[in-house]
């Protein structure tokens, strides 16, 4: 069983989320809960929880307050939020679990079986650090990467990423420090999570960043990067790579 906390400030929400616990999720033991960030701080020191569904607001402060005042982490977490927006692409991004309100069944089992195959991570802390990382960038763009590997996370800097290319199911994250790193999530998921100001998709098999583009060849429309790598712009992405970063029309 999986000793667990419900950290949400709504009574009703937390009497849906243990039904449904309760109902689907038989390896969930729920410990109790707690309303707000304080209540909340002082139930995890004293009950020591594996896994926490957390509400992203509440009173007395965030989510993530709470999380910066609990640190170092030995528990994992299952954000809960009713918006989808950049917050959550910063939870994802850092290989975190959250699910939506309401709360969608086969979206809990899903985050309760990751969470019990992950349960006691020694990466977990790593995870959050990205989060908050991710979250306190003033220009929200995403810092820290944590690419999905057989022994974990292999957790890379944005800024260092050349270029990314699919081979069929996987990606392959081409480094400035020579290395290749490969991931299990295939391009379009990178793609929607790397910024569109630096990552920019040229070819259906090639997501680059444009800090790393060493020359472009106008006439046969090659990009040459710095890894010495030279690709083709899709003629259906070229007149966008122009206007975007060049300035010009064909």
């Amino acid at each position: 069983m999986i000793k667990t906390l419900i950290v949400e400030d709504e009574p009703g929400n937390v009497r849906m989320l243990k039904n449904l616990l309760e109902t689907y999720c038989p390896q969930i033991n729920v410990l109790g809960e707690a309303g707000s960030v304080d209540t909340a701080f002082e139930l995890i020191k004293t009950t020591k929880p594996e896994l926490i569904f957390l509400d992203i607001e509440m009173p007395g402060g965030n989510a993530f307050n709470l999380l910066d005042r609990l640190k170092p982490l030995n528990f994992e977490v299952i954000f809960v939020s009713a918006y989808d927006n950049y917050t959550l692409k910063a939870i994802k991004y850092s290989a975190l679990d959250y699910i939506l309100k309401p709360v969608n069944i086969e979206e809990l089992i899903a985050a309760v079986n990751k969470v019990f195959e992950k349960i006691n991570s020694q990466q977990f802390q790593q995870r959050v650090e990205s989060l908050l990382s991710n979250l306190n960038t003033s220009k929200k763009i995403l810092q820290s990467l944590a690419v999905p590997a057989n022994f974990g996370y292999e957790f890379i800097v944005v800024n260092n990423i050349i270029r990314c290319e699919s081979s069929g199911k996987y990606t392959y994250f081409y480094m400035n420090d020579g290395r290749k790193i490969i991931s299990v999530k295939n391009l379009k998921e990178y793609e929607d999570l790397l910024s569109p100001d630096i990552f920019f998709r040229i070819h259906h098999s090639h997501l680059i960043n444009i800090n790393f583009i060493k020359r472009y060849h106008k006439g046969n429309g090659i990009i040459e990067m710095e890894d010495g790598i030279k690709i083709p712009i899709a003629s259906r992405r070229k007149k966008e790579f122009l206007s975007l970063f060049l300035g010009e029309e064909e």
